[in-house]
């Protein structure tokens, strides 16, 4: 298990599947809310807080996140009531309508394997390109202006659509709410890191 401290109030924790399996904690049993993933919280709040001073004070948001081979990336932000309804009031809004609105291009894929997927795809074209951001519970792709090749974009944006869809999230959302995985090349690290498998293996 890895903390690392994002901000004053966030943090994030890497927990490998060996650290699970030492628990006794299946892969299929991180999505429920059983004692054995509450005793894994807590141990984590913990160690968050001993190795990086995280304390757990009031109301909290806690998104999980798998990867392929680490483990799971779990980010724990600290909140208040009054910040969470304005921040839920402008999430449900249509935040980014087309391209003069916001500047560059950015895809959101329904999970991590997804975004593996497109950034193979994307290798030819872009392959020092692009931020990965997480964000409610997906995982989004940005690449800011002047990244891409203007006769690429189209293509760019084709290989993108079959993985994803255009994100609705604003890049100025992803960097003050997100957890940026990748801060840059995150095209050429996601296939560095992720070598490409078969669909069964996935």
């Amino acid at each position: 298990m890895r903390v690392e401290r994002i901000s004053d109030t966030k943090v994030r924790i890497f927990i490998s599947y060996e650290d699970l399996e030492e628990r006794g904690i299946g892969r299929d049993e991180i999505w429920q809310n059983g004692r054995k993933i509450q005793e894994l919280f807590w141990d984590m709040m913990e160690k968050a807080y001993v190795e990086v001073g995280f304390e757990v004070m009031g109301p909290i948001a806690v998104e999980a996140f798998t990867m392929p081979t680490e483990g799971v990336m779990v980010v724990v932000t600290q909140v208040s009531a009054l910040p969470d309804e304005d921040e839920e009031h402008v999430d449900d809004e249509p935040i980014v309508s087309d391209r003069e609105d916001s500047p560059g291009l950015c895809y959101v894929f329904q999970d991590f394997e997804e975004a593996v997927r497109a950034a193979h795809a994307l290798r030819s074209l872009c392959p020092a390109g692009g931020k990965l951001v997480a964000y409610n519970a997906r995982f989004h792709l940005y690449f800011s202006p002047g990244e891409i090749d203007p006769r690429d974009e189209d293509a760019v944006a084709a290989v993108l659509g079959e993985y994803g869809e255009r994100s609705k999230t604003t890049p100025a959302m992803l960097e003050e709410y997100g957890t940026v995985v990748f801060p840059e090349r995150a095209v050429d690290q996601l296939c560095e890191r992720f070598p490409l498998k078969p669909s069964s293996d996935w």
